[in-house]
């Protein structure tokens, strides 16, 4: 039955369809170990509450002065692709992930330290990247977090490089581009999976489509109600996956990574979500409140539906991966609580510490963007 089972997925897989119909939820997440299992629920809380904190900060404290695109609703795609990777070893040995102008749900996924991450998102010198990335642009090599892009589009043609230089060097790493549903509508995309099939490289486009690109609904861009239909167009895998299910997307990412090891090429992941806040910041935002709801004056108007964000609240990722895992007898609920609260302490203790960190020095205002001392000629290095 489970050699029938993975077939019936791998049919699914190529042909662009769900991997999973609804019930099969987990068929390969369900036989990992518990405490992997736990693991993915603990990073979806760790991601909640790291956004949940920052954007009441943003909301209430007038000398905060981070900012960020939240990636609250989302956090099932991040916890179930980081989850299907190797997440250590740096970047000659780790498998790479490239991000997006929304990051930070993919950065505490693939391990970077909160903490720091708090303090960088404030441009605090003590910063993952020393205050000069702030939340669009952060990185962590020793993770091969390789970074976020602060554009549309980009990253994935930077990304299939890596996995070019992946593939020459006959590694096994295996690199990840996430991306929002408007890169549909840029030449990158379309660019990046066709050299990507091409060269069959070890490539996975992981587009997180939560229906708006900043304020405009995707079907705007796109004449095609599944992005991953584009897949057939370049003969590479497409699959679309229920977004809030982490136990789903680790199923479909780690299909598509097994693939990318065993050298037969990309796989596009089209995972169908949600984001609970605006595109930018706290519009809307009211402490101690998950979501933002009302008039959004970045966007000049009420772009989204109160119903349509409630709506889609009511399948929240927390809530499933929590009753999934007590259903499995994985979890109790009174242990599961015990989880969240910890993220959310970590969560408070990281910001205050990042709040007590020292500002960068304006006079090292141009540093990292020149080449300091002297860098030989390559020629003759």
């Amino acid at each position: 039955m489970k050699s029938v089972a993975s077939a019936g997925a791998a049919v699914s897989l190529m042909t662009g369809q769900s991997a999973f119909a609804a019930g099969e939820s987990g068929y390969w997440s369900k036989d990992l170990p518990n405490d992997k299992l736990v693991d993915m629920f603990t990073t979806i809380v760790r991601i909640r509450w790291h956004e949940r904190t920052m954007a009441d900060k943003m909301a209430s404290d007038p000398n905060y002065r981070g900012y960020n695109h939240f990636y609250a609703g989302q956090e099932a795609v991040a916890a179930g692709v980081c989850a299907a990777l190797n997440n250590k070893g740096g970047v000659l040995e780790a498998d790479l992930v490239y991000s997006t102008h929304r990051p930070t749900g993919h950065a505490i996924a693939k391990g970077m330290d909160m903490k720091k991450m708090a303090a960088e998102e404030e441009f605090k010198a003590t910063g993952i990247n020393n205050g000069y990335a702030g939340e669009m642009h952060l990185s962590d090599a020793s993770i091969g977090f390789i970074g976020a892009d602060g554009m549309i589009g980009p990253g994935p043609v930077i990304a299939t490089g890596s996995a070019f230089a992946i593939k020459a060097r006959g590694s096994k790493q295996v690199v990840v581009n996430f991306g929002g549903d408007g890169t549909y509508a840029t030449p990158h995309f379309h660019a990046t999976l066709n050299n990507a099939a091409l060269l069959k490289l070890p490539f996975i486009y992981v587009l997180e489509n939560n229906l708006y690109h900043q304020y405009a609904h995707y079907s705007y861009s796109c004449p095609m109600k599944d992005i991953a239909d584009a897949a057939r167009t370049y003969r590479i895998p497409g699959v679309v996956v229920d977004g809030q299910d982490v136990f789903q997307v680790y199923n479909v990412a780690k299909i598509a990574v097994d693939r990318a090891r065993a050298g037969e090429g990309p796989t596009l992941i089209e995972a169908k979500t949600y984001r609970y806040y605006n595109h930018w910041g706290a519009p809307g935002v009211k402490p101690g409140e998950l979501g933002a709801f009302g008039y959004d004056p970045l966007a000049i108007s009420s772009f989204r539906p109160e119903r349509e964000v409630r709506a889609w609240m009511q399948r929240d990722p927390v809530v499933i991966a929590r009753d999934v895992l007590i259903n499995w007898g994985v979890l109790t609920r009174a242990r599961a609580d015990q989880i969240e609260a910890a993220a959310k302490q970590e969560a408070i203790e990281a910001f205050a510490w990042a709040a007590q960190q020292p500002n960068c020095k304006p006079e090292d205002g141009l540093r990292n963007v020149f080449v300091e001392g002297v860098v030989p000629a390559r020629q003759f290095g």
